[in-house]
């Protein structure tokens, strides 16, 4: 479970996707009778769910540029305001994982 914090343009497809999945995994937590499961990946500065509305948006504007579908609409939930996204960690971690989203960070 990883937000990677880093403008969608930037992140290649199973990357994109990935995140897309992530965000929607994130809600359900938080809907379920069980939120504390997302704390684990809060408390390790890889969620913040303050940005997953945000982040949302801006990964189908993303998503809908490169002509992929949308059809999934993040169902509402109740932010309990945890995490804090180590953005720099997750973009050298990012880079160092996956050449083609370090390819299209330069481009």
């Amino acid at each position: 479970m990883r937000m990677w914090g880093i403008n969608p343009k930037i992140l290649c497809r199973q990357h994109l996707l990935g995140l897309h999945k992530e965000l929607h995994m994130c809600v359900g937590w938080l809907n379920s009778k069980r939120p504390e499961f997302l704390q684990h990946w809060t408390k390790r500065k890889f969620a913040d769910t303050r940005r997953i509305k945000a982040d949302h948006e801006a990964v189908v504007l993303e998503m809908l540029a490169r002509g992929y579908n949308h059809k999934s609409p993040l169902p509402e939930f109740k932010d309990p305001e945890w995490g804090e996204l180590d953005l720099e960690f997750n973009k050298v971690d990012l880079f160092n994982r996956c050449e083609q989203c370090r390819i299209r960070s330069v481009v």
